[in-house]
C-alpha cells in the first residue's frame, strides 16, 4: 500500500500534467548549500549589472523556509513555450518566450488551480505560488527536483525537451516524496559559449548578466553601451542564441497552450515595420505580453540601437 507521501506526490504530479505542465518534480524545502557561495561570488563580481534587486533578500533566495513559514516541500514545474511558427526572416528578433500572453498570468492561474486541488484533495495545506516574481532560484530548485540539469549557458536542460520552458514553484508545508537529481549531459560541448554574440558566458556554467543581450534589451534602463554596437545579432527583446544552438533543443516540441500563441501580426512584421511601429501598434500587438515590461520607449531604444548598427 502507498504511504501518504507517495500518494500525495503522485496526486500532485498527475494534476500538474492535467493542467498542462510539461513536468513536475519535488524537493525538500531547505537551505541551498551549494548555491550560496556561487551566488555570493556572482554578486561580488557585479555580474548582476544594474539588477540591484538580485542583491536583496540573499537569505530568502537560498532558504524557502524564510519565504514560506513552515514549508517542507518545493514543487517545481515546467511549462513549454516553444512556438510552432517563428518570425519572418527579415525582422528584428524577439525572444520566443515573449510571443504570446505574459507567462506570469498564465502560470499563476495554473499554480493557483494546483494549490486549490492540493487543498481540496489533501486538506489544510498552506503555501505560495512563485513565477519568477520573488527571490526564488528557480533553476536550482528545478535541478534539485530532478527536472533537468543546469547547462553551461546556465539554463535548465532536459534530454527529452531541451530548454524552451518556464519554471515555476509551489512552496508548501506538506511532507512529500522527494525526487533525485539527474546527471549533467553537456559533456565537452561548448556550442552556447562559442555562439554568444556578446561573450556573456564567461566560463562554463557562468553567465555575466551585465553582458547578456537579454539584460541590455529588457533590464537596462539607460542607453545601451556603444561598445556593444554590432554585437546584438538583430535581437530587440531578449535573446535565444545560447538555446537555439544547444543540441538538446533538437528535441523541442511546439507547446499546446493557446495563450502563448502570438498576435497574428507579430510573426510577419519586417525590420521596416518595427522601425515604423507606433504606440497604438505596440499596444495592440503586445496587449498582454511580457514585452510591455520594456515599454514602447524601451523597445524603440532597442530598435534604434539595431538600426544604427545596420546603417
Amino acid at each position: 500500500m502507498l504511504n501518504n507521501k507517495t500518494k500525495y506526490s503522485q496526486f500532485i504530479k498527475t494534476e500538474a500534467k492535467r493542467l498542462g505542465f510539461l513536468s513536475c518534480g519535488i524537493s525538500k524545502a531547505e537551505f541551498l548549500e551549494e548555491e550560496a557561495p556561487r551566488l555570493e561570488k556572482w554578486l561580488k563580481n557585479n555580474m548582476n549589472g544594474e539588477m540591484r534587486y538580485m542583491e536583496n533578500h540573499f537569505d530568502k533566495r537560498l532558504d524557502p523556509t524564510k519565504l514560506v513559514e513552515g514549508s517542507k516541500s518545493v514543487v517545481s514545474l515546467l511549462l513549454n513555450y516553444y512556438p510552432k511558427d517563428i518570425q519572418t526572416e527579415n525582422s528584428y528578433k524577439l525572444s520566443k518566450y515573449a510571443f504570446g500572453t505574459d507567462y506570469h498570468f498564465v502560470i499563476k492561474d495554473k499554480l493557483k488551480d494546483l494549490l486549490h486541488f492540493i487543498q481540496d484533495e489533501i486538506g489544510e495545506v498552506d503555501g505560495r505560488a512563485f513565477v519568477d516574481s520573488a527571490p526564488v532560484l528557480d533553476k536550482a530548485w528545478a535541478a534539485k527536483s530532478g527536472l533537468g540539469w543546469v547547462g553551461k549557458h546556465s539554463n535548465l536542460l532536459t534530454q527529452k525537451v531541451g530548454s524552451f520552458y518556464f519554471i515555476a514553484e509551489l512552496i508548501i508545508d506538506l511532507d512529500l516524496e522527494y525526487d533525485a537529481r539527474v546527471t549533467d549531459h553537456c559533456g565537452t560541448c561548448t556550442a552556447c559559449i562559442d555562439a554568444c554574440p556578446t561573450e556573456a558566458i564567461t566560463a562554463p556554467y557562468v553567465v555575466d548578466g551585465s553582458k547578456c543581450i537579454s539584460y541590455f534589451t529588457i533590464e537596462l534602463k539607460e542607453n545601451i553601451p556603444s561598445e556593444f554596437q554590432g554585437k546584438f545579432d538583430d535581437w530587440m527583446f531578449g535573446c535565444d542564441v545560447c538555446q537555439d544552438v544547444c543540441p538538446w533543443n533538437r528535441f523541442s516540441k511546439p507547446h499546446n497552450e493557446p495563450l502563448f500563441n502570438p498576435h497574428p501580426e507579430l510573426l510577419s512584421m519586417t525590420k521596416k515595420d518595427w522601425e515604423d511601429i507606433t504606440a497604438e501598434t505596440f499596444q495592440k500587438v503586445f496587449k498582454k505580453s511580457a514585452v510591455k515590461r520594456t515599454k514602447f520607449a524601451g523597445l524603440n531604444r532597442n530598435i534604434n540601437f539595431l538600426k544604427d548598427t545596420n546603417l
